[in-house]
């Protein structure tokens, strides 16, 4: 979260945590799993905690506050409680928070041992062409498109398929043609991995990989799981897959710290071709140091593919005794 200067409050009283050194760090990390961002704008993002859920956390922590001192770092870290304009509610999923814990559980494992932890989803599509995107350029004359956005009028169709590597803050996107298919989807991850992930993780033994539930990589299609069986089998590594609960997309760490920044990068921009993509997001960084790596498919994948019978009869797939239906791993040589 974008952190405002600390500030003394009214009637002289400073802010708790510049008395409790450790108050920030623990308020940070009692965050951290539980902030959700807009793939579009970096600077909005949002906890779903209250005050008494954040104040029973730090107290588990070693930093017990009362939810007036919570209220205060919220406000010292630019969080004020807001209502959106507009609000519909497409559900509520069961077993959303312990799905969360689970993550982060797995999350610290991985990286305390040095293994990849990739953050995975597909950006927005975008057309090729003349056509309206949102986002200001400094110009010398007017920037004309059309003023309708018909896919026949298109050139094409780019499809950013986005990994994050959380511990080296890393992105790495690969531009498809064609269509958003589970195939599309791991030969994403084999690309970041003969590209970037075998040298820069020369003694890795698994990998996981946290996405959401719906799209390429849904929980529900058996075809993904079978390309990442696939996979694993390919790349002689074990692949953990760890699925954000659904409605809880933009939780994803991809979604609020590469996305957003790709957004800024192209802001403006008019996609006429797919060398102007590649080059405006490849210029994406921050100054906290994120880069971005990109590679272009050009394949052609085929839809509606269903899992084979014979990888159903098989079914290699290892699923953990939580929560299985989100949590499971694909082991190399089980299925080829």
């Amino acid at each position: 979260m974008r952190r405002k200067a600390a500030s003394e409050k009214k009637g002289g009283r400073k802010k708790a945590s510049t008395a409790m050194p450790d108050l920030e760090d623990n308020f940070a990390e009692v965050l951290v799993d539980h902030t959700a961002g807009d793939p579009m704008d970096e600077d909005v993002v949002w906890t779903y905690l209250t005050q008494q859920e954040i104040a029973d956390s730090l107290a588990e922590l070693g930093t017990p506050v009362s939810t007036e001192v919570v209220g205060d770092l919220l406000e010292e870290f630019g969080c004020v409680q807001r209502q959106a304009q507009k609000r519909r509610s497409m559900g509520h999923s069961p077993h959303r928070n312990e799905q969360f814990e689970y993550i982060a559980e797995l999350r610290d494992e991985y990286l305390d041992a040095g293994e990849p932890v990739l953050s995975m989803d597909t950006k927005k599509k975008e057309m090729l062409g003349n056509y309206f995107r949102d986002g200001r350029l400094y110009t010398t004359e007017t920037i004309e498109t059309y003023d309708h956005d018909f896919p026949s009028h298109s050139s094409g169709l780019v499809i950013p398929h986005g990994l994050y590597d959380l511990a080296r803050n890393v992105g790495h996107v690969t531009l498809g043609v064609s269509h958003d298919t589970s195939q599309f989807a791991c030969d994403c991850v084999r690309s970041w991995w003969r590209r970037n992930g075998r040298r820069n993780y020369p003694h890795a033994r698994r990998m996981l990989l946290l996405c959401d539930c719906g799209g390429s990589n849904s929980y529900r299609h058996y075809i993904f799981k079978e390309e990442l069986q696939r996979l694993a089998s390919n790349l002689e590594l074990p692949i953990r897959i760890a699925h954000y609960p659904p409605y809880c997309s933009k939780y994803n760490p991809i979604e609020h710290r590469l996305f957003p920044h790709i957004t800024r990068a192209c802001q403006g921009v008019i996609f006429h071709t797919l060398d102007i993509v590649q080059r405006f997001i490849r210029r994406t960084t921050t100054s906290t140091g994120l880069r971005v790596t990109l590679h272009t498919i050009t394949k052609a994948y085929e839809t509606g593919r269903k899992a084979s019978a014979e990888f159903l009869e098989a079914l290699p797939i290892v699923f953990d005794e939580f929560l299985p239906q989100w949590n499971y791993t694909a082991v190399p040589g089980a299925y080829a």
